[in-house]
């Protein structure tokens, strides 16, 4: 009986060690799985004004999105939003809410990141803040853009990305929906029985929060099973927000239909406040 008692402890060890080793090997797998996504132009999907841009980042990897430039009718220089979207998004996934969030008499870019979409490479953590920094260089170099006007957009995955950029440079205003405080939080909501040593993936939200200086507005569902609210209300006063928005009975992935006009209208006004976004 012991010796039976034994075998099966013997064999459960053996297999949690190779669903460790597996989990360590293939941690930037699970964390960016990187969907792909035809080469499409913004016209393509009802976004006329568009441009499919490619961008280079430091390390040479080339990234491809859309960039939507300020409306005619705005005076240039003109203020602008760049957009980090969640880990199962790509640029042509967000077209629908691009067209309808996209802020009013400003500029809008979105990359897909490397290892998603359009854009070659593969995806780590630091490639990704590699990726910010190459949006930030693109933006802010085209003639048409204030440069002191710059609001960053992150949602989900893209709460680390914009967290890092509005961090290192000098973003104006920043919006996080549904953030999670950090890699290895995240790691323990979903996999416990996986030991935070064996990971190498930082993700420090909540670290970079506390460094932040600039207005920051949260969204977050009350219902998020994969970044539960209590991260972002960390996240919120960890960054000293100016407002965090609770929206009732929202999951992860359907704030923008829970908080429908409200969100748009919030989101707008905040831009309106601090990017000085005028109404269309």
């Amino acid at each position: 009986m012991l010796a039976t008692v034994v075998r099966i402890l013997v064999l459960l060890a053996l297999v949690w060690g190779v669903v460790v080793l597996l989990a360590w090997i293939f941690q930037n797998r699970l964390a960016f799985p990187g969907p792909n996504s035809p080469e499409a132009i913004p016209a393509s999907v009802g976004l006329d004004d568009g441009e499919l841009v490619t961008v280079r980042a430091d390390d040479g990897v080339t990234l491809r999105g859309w960039y939507l430039p300020p409306p005619a009718t705005v005076a240039v220089p003109a203020p602008a939003v760049i957009w980090f979207y969640g880990n199962m998004e790509t640029v042509y996934d967000l077209a629908a809410s691009v067209r309808w969030l996209r802020p009013p008499a400003a500029a809008l870019l979105v990359l897909d990141y490397r290892g998603y979409g359009m854009s070659d490479g593969s995806a780590t953590e630091s490639g990704l803040y590699r990726d910010a920094e190459a949006a930030w260089s693109f933006l802010t170099t085209r003639p048409e853009i204030d440069t002191t006007r710059v609001g960053v957009y992150g949602r989900s995955l893209g709460s680390a990305v914009g967290l890092y950029l509005a961090t290192e440079r000098p973003v104006r205003a920043l919006v996080l929906d549904s953030p999670f405080t950090t890699g290895r939080a995240m790691a323990g909501e979903h996999y416990p029985f996986v030991p935070g040593a064996f990971l190498t993936l930082e993700l420090d939200n909540l670290g970079r929060a506390r460094r932040l200086a600039i207005p920051l507005l949260i969204f977050h569902g009350t219902k998020d099973i994969i970044s539960p609210v209590a991260m972002g209300e960390a996240i919120a006063e960890a960054g000293n927000a100016e407002e965090f928005i609770r929206l009732e009975g929202a999951g992860h992935n359907d704030t923008y239909i829970v908080g429908a006009d409200a969100y748009r209208d919030r989101l707008h006004a905040f831009w309106q406040d601090h990017l000085g976004v005028g109404s269309r």
